[in-house]
């Protein structure tokens, strides 16, 4: 891992800022939300070539090979900019899950295309319950003539109508394996769900006798899988820290300047106090945000906690300062072309995407008691 200083860190998200200033308005986020994907292929490909999409895979493998700080910085920015790609399906939670499960080879063959965003990986963990439980897998797997198939029903897979190749975690006779399945096998049924976020791309996946490649893993996939899910909930937190914090700046501006009954509406008291408690929401949320990453990239003992706190804290702190901003705002904000909405729906659909609050507190308090 090669983590940067302070100060190439902060220049890695000036850079980021940067590209979605230009790249990444408010027009272009509308715009690739209409699209079939979801996404911007052209700023897709600014973002590979800035590095981004190999940020957490290793030079070896053609990648950057940082750490969950510079993650975290890059997601605040993306957060704040309502960028709409498949970074945290791609590069951060399928990439390291191939680098977790320990194949070398099948490493060599991947991830550098992930690396260089020619190619969209996703991972297959959950069943029907919507998060990843080891205990309720909904896809098994089965030898049939020297090929393994695979049978059964992924659902809510982060841009599986996007991928190119499923990474695919299946029970074979009571114990967990993990598969490559190319998306054009036969038997594949890949569905795109409807979301509330409408920058957000869901699908569910049915498998019916669909063949795999059995990834030949050396290290535990149930462990493989944690620290994956771990990665990208320390860059879903950034994401949402930096989408409260963007909402909020806009809110206050728009207090300082929304003149109602002769005076700034940042003059009532009412609005005053809001604005100081989502302060210290979105202040709270970044620094959740920025402890589990350093956490996470110095192998604390306490990572555990601090990522299940961050996890918890920044989805309610988004949930709450874009709620509140879109009170804050008055009626505009209920319009369709006023963009504050559209931070609540990605602040909504965040808090559900990798499990959700209850779901987190419940494992910080077992952390916390371990």
């Amino acid at each position: 891992m090669n983590a940067l200083s302070l100060e190439e860190r902060t220049a890695l998200r000036d850079a980021m800022q940067r590209l979605m200033r230009d790249a990444c308005g408010e027009t272009q986020v509308r715009a690739a939300m209409e699209t079939q994907q979801g996404y911007d292929e052209d700023l897709w490909q600014q973002l590979s070539q800035m590095g981004i999409t190999g940020l957490m895979i290793a030079e070896d493998f053609g990648g950057s090979g940082v750490g969950p700080m510079e993650l975290e910085a890059v997601m605040e920015e993306a957060g704040a900019a309502l960028l709409s790609a498949p970074i945290l399906a791609s590069s951060v939670i399928a990439a390291e899950l191939i680098r977790s499960l320990g194949d070398d080879d099948f490493s060599q063959r991947l991830l550098p295309q992930l690396a260089s965003g020619a190619m969209i990986a996703t991972a297959v963990l959950g069943s029907d319950g919507g998060r990843w439980d080891p205990q309720d897998i909904g896809i098994t797997a089965r030898q049939v003539n020297g090929d393994w198939q695979l049978n059964g029903l992924g659902n809510y897979v982060l841009h599986g109508q996007n991928a190119n190749v499923l990474i695919v975690i299946a029970d074979v006779a009571g114990s967990l394996c993990a598969f490559e399945v190319d998306v054009k096998q036969p038997g594949l049924v890949i569905e795109a769900l409807p979301t509330f976020d409408r920058t957000l791309r869901l699908a569910k996946i049915d498998f019916a006798a669909v063949s795999g490649h059995r990834i030949n893993h050396t290290n535990d996939v149930s462990q493989a899988v944690r620290q994956a899910l771990d990665l990208g909930l320390v860059g879903l937190a950034g994401e949402q820290s930096g989408g409260a914090n963007k909402v909020l700046q806009d809110t206050v501006e728009y207090a300082k300047t929304r003149i109602q009954f002769g005076r700034q509406i940042g003059s009532f008291q009412a609005i005053k106090h809001m604005a100081a408690e989502l302060l210290v929401e979105t202040e709270s949320a970044i620094s959740a945000a920025r402890d589990a990453a350093a956490a996470l990239a110095q192998d604390r003992a306490d990572k555990d906690q601090a990522i299940s706190l961050a996890a918890f804290a920044c989805a309610d702190a988004y949930v709450r300062t874009t709620a509140d901003s879109v009170q804050m705002h008055g009626g505009i904000a209920f319009t369709w072309e006023h963009p504050t909405h559209l931070y609540l729906r990605r602040a909504r659909a965040n808090a559900q995407l990798l499990g959700d609050s209850d779901h987190h507190r419940e494992r910080y308090l077992q952390a916390l008691g371990a």
